[in-house]
Order: C-alpha cells, then sequence, then structure tokens
C-alpha cells in the first residue's frame, strides 16, 4: 500500500478526482470491475532523453472491451521524433498540431476515475507519465495498476517456464492464447491488444479470480 501515499499536497483536478473514488478491495471479482486499458508511444525509451507522442486507451466492463470508449490522442512534440518515426510511424508534421501532454494526461484521468488502470509494462508507460502528473497535479499519478506483462511473467514462473527472448513482449504474450497478430506500436492498437491479453489472461485462470490476483 506504499504506493499510494500522498507525498505532496495534491493540486484540484482530474487526479484528486481518481483519488476520491476510492479503490475496491482485491478480494473484488475482476469481472464485477471496469479498467482502463492504456498505451503510450515514444520518442524514446529513455525518459531522460524522449517525449510522449501519443496515448491510445480503452476500457473493460464486466468482461468485456467496450469499443465505444476508445480514445486516441496525438500530443505536440517539442523536438524532431527521428529515426524513432520508423516504429511509431508519427512523423513530425503529425504531431504539430497535437494537443499538450497535460491536456492529454487530464483527459486520461478522467476516464480512469472508478476504473483501475491496465499497462503491458506498466514500468515504462509510467516513467512518462508521472513526470507530466507531477507538472501539473503535484504528484506522480499514484493509482493502483494492473501490468499484464508481470501478470504473464508471474504465470511463467508458477509453471516453472523460464521466458525466452520475445516471450513476455506484447506479442509473444497474446500468442500463448492463440491471439491474433495486431498491428503494434500504434498506441491505440497496442491498448486493444492489450485488453485483449487481459481477458484471456484472467479467463484462462479459472473462476474465482479476483483484483489481488491481477495486480
Amino acid at each position: 500500500m506504499a504506493r499510494f501515499r500522498r507525498r505532496k499536497r495534491l493540486r484540484p483536478g482530474a487526479l484528486m478526482d481518481c483519488w476520491q473514488a476510492g479503490l475496491p478491495s482485491p478480494r473484488t471479482d475482476w469481472r464485477s470491475l471496469d479498467f482502463l486499458v492504456v498505451d503510450a508511444e515514444m520518442s524514446s525509451l529513455d525518459p531522460q532523453q524522449g517525449e510522449l507522442l501519443s496515448l491510445g486507451w480503452v476500457a473493460v466492463r464486466t468482461g468485456a472491451i467496450d469499443l465505444g470508449s476508445a480514445s486516441h490522442r496525438v500530443l505536440r512534440a517539442s523536438s524532431s521524433v527521428g529515426q524513432s518515426a520508423v516504429i511509431h510511424q508519427l512523423r513530425d508534421l503529425d504531431l504539430a498540431d497535437g494537443e499538450k501532454p497535460e491536456s492529454a494526461l487530464d483527459a486520461l484521468l478522467q476516464a480512469a476515475r472508478g476504473r483501475i488502470l491496465v499497462f503491458h509494462n506498466a514500468r515504462l508507460d509510467l516513467a512518462f507519465l508521472d513526470p507530466i502528473a507531477c507538472s501539473c497535479h503535484g504528484t506522480p499519478l499514484l493509482l493502483p495498476v494492473v501490468d499484464t506483462l508481470r501478470a504473464e511473467q508471474r504465470l511463467l514462473s508458477r509453471r516453472s517456464m523460464t521466458p525466452r527472448a520475445g516471450d513476455l513482449t506484447l506479442t509473444g504474450c497474446r500468442a500463448r492464447y492463440g491471439l491474433d497478430g495486431h498491428a503494434a506500436h500504434n498506441a491505440l492498437g497496442d491498448a486493444l491488444a492489450t485488453a485483449e491479453l487481459l481477458l484471456a489472461h484472467a479467463s484462462s485462470r479459472g473462476a474465482g479470480i479476483c483484483l489481488g490476483d491481477l495486480l
């Protein structure tokens, strides 16, 4: 629970609203909860060198993906994306009219109110999101997060399986459940692919899976 300690005075706004929504019990059946599955694209994997370029998210309600909730936000870049455009297909001209990172984060937080955040490799995405939250809200997000990468890592460990190269990528994890390939490195496409992985992972573990089993 140390993750939820408030280290600074929180400014009023979307993040405060998320905190005030409260936390469900870890014993809550996962199918009764709402999740918000999020993906981010960056110009570099190093938070000190790169910046956030796009965000995509989609809600999962009562064990099903709500396609009507899907959102894709392109952010304004402060410098050229350089060769990283080859990966995420976002060019400098695509980002010229993008929205401010603070605006995109607030839209994400409004969608996240009352929901559990889900990422594939949460550590990476939060390394870019938390500094923006600190800048406009005075604190990191400090919200409960399901990380499908870590969930799959724990599952392989319980099966005494050592992950090989690529086994814990989004594509590698999806392949274990027979999920089709997807168009990688598009924030919304990866968010949808992660949502499918979440459902496959939780459903494969049978009845009685609760939030605490996923966190």
